[in-house]
């Protein structure tokens, strides 16, 4: 049985590199303008209330830390630690032509693990193909001799 790698796959994020975030999305950076704006512009003789103030900052703090958890995430998913265990086995990854487009797959056992510009590869039959192409992992089984 294969077992699959759909975190690693580039068909897993969406084409227009927001990684299924909608342009809704609103950044932190765009929330704390809105909250400064709102500060400057708030009216003197009504200010805004301190629990109005204090659920505002807690939303954004909350915001900052799901931010954070989601780049430690993708960090661990794709630390050397998890890579390096495909070391022996056999792995299936997509190949591409010159345009960028999917042409179909590969498999090859990995024969270790490079960083190269901060990216990994996975070092197959003499050639390095990107841990994110990467689809599918089994572990080979040697059959016996009759």
């Amino acid at each position: 049985m294969a077992v699959q790698w759909p975190y690693y796959s580039k068909v897993n994020t969406s084409p227009n590199g927001t990684n299924g975030q909608s342009g809704n999305v609103m950044g932190k950076d765009q929330f704390l303008k809105i909250l400064i704006t709102q500060l400057q512009n708030q009216d003197p003789a009504a200010p805004m209330q301190d629990r109005e103030f204090i659920a505002q900052m807690a939303q954004f703090s909350s915001l900052e830390q799901m931010m954070n958890m989601t780049k430690e995430i993708t960090d661990l998913r794709q630390s050397l630690g998890i890579a390096s265990g495909m070391i022996g086995k056999e792995v299936t990854w997509l190949t591409y032509d010159e345009t960028g487009e999917v042409t179909g797959q590969n498999t090859g056992v990995v024969e270790g693990i490079v960083i190269k510009d901060g990216a990994q590869y996975a070092e197959i039959d003499g050639r390095q193909v990107a841990v994110g192409d990467i689809v599918g992992m089994r572990t080979v089984t040697e059959e016996a001799a009759p």
